[in-house]
């Protein structure tokens, strides 16, 4: 992996990692730091801790935005030796200390589209969050203000955003995405839109939305995927509501048909009682 972190604001940088395009956020104050998310592998973690470093030798705490592998396998090479603070909401850290089961599953979403990774993630060690969060946790980043939030179900039941008030940057993780469309395999599509409300209520016009996947957007971004989530969220419920098949809400769907099937299925037993 070669990337940098790049500014995005003062004393906030993001690095895109380049397979995946997947963000991770760097917060500097005064003799601290915090990253946000950890990447896929080790190998992934080592050029991410360098690319760190260039930036800033202050020691960091680690925080995961969810328990996808993407955003925290590389936990234990950036925090295990010497041992940092890892925060995640509990939920998610619930399943970090489910390690056969979570490298099980990454292998196989990568295996067909990316097989060399998908070896790396299979010998990769896990190392769960030593802290949790359920609602809000205030972190103190060298002087910096720093608020970890748990905003609602959405792109998981456990997702975390980081919002840092002085720099007006929000750390959205996969509820909000740019390079792709969201990934609803393990979501709660018809709670999704209230939670993207809740992170609006955070922004102003000039706040900088950092997203799990792709280039950082402004609110008016995330406002047009917040009306696209309220238009699914209506279809699955008109769907359940007439009897129709999942795969007739996802043809009317945006997001594209893939995608927005994961989404009617997860929405049918949100409605279903059974997610």
């Amino acid at each position: 992996m070669t990337a940098r972190f790049v500014a995005v604001a003062d004393g906030v940088h993001v690095l895109r990692e380049p397979l995946l395009h997947v963000n991770v956020t760097l917060v500097v104050g005064d003799g601290a730091a915090l990253l946000v998310d950890t990447l896929s592998t080790a190998g992934q973690a080592a050029a991410l801790a360098d690319a760190a470093r260039a930036v800033t030798t202050a020691p960091w705490t680690v925080v995961n935005t969810h328990h996808h592998f993407d955003h925290c396998f590389g936990n234990a090479t950036l925090a295990a030796d010497p041992p940092r603070p890892v925060y995640a909401h509990e939920i998610a850290a619930e399943a970090m200390r489910e390690p056969d089961r979570l490298l099980r599953e990454a292998y196989e979403e990568l295996r067909d589209e990316h097989p060399a990774l998908a070896g790396e993630v299979a010998g990769t060690t896990l190392l769960a969050p030593t802290h949790t969060v359920h609602g809000e946790t205030v972190l103190d980043v060298g002087g910096r203000r720093v608020v970890l939030r748990h905003p609602g179900r959405g792109h998981t039941a456990g997702d975390l955003v980081v919002h840092v008030p002085d720099a007006d940057v929000l750390v959205a993780g996969d509820l909000v995405e740019q390079s792709g469309p969201p990934a609803f395999e393990e979501s709660y599509p018809l709670q999704w839109p209230d939670t993207v409300a809740e992170l609006l209520r955070m922004t102003t016009p000039a706040t900088v939305v950092v997203p799990g996947h792709g280039d950082p957007v402004d609110a008016g971004f995330v406002r047009a995927q917040h009306a696209q989530l309220v238009e699914l969220a209506w279809l699955i419920r008109a769907g359940h509501t007439g009897g129709a098949p999942p795969e007739r809400v996802a043809a009317e769907a945006p997001f594209g048909a893939r995608p927005a099937l994961y989404a009617a299925r997860r929405g049918y037993a949100e409605l279903d009682g059974t997610a």
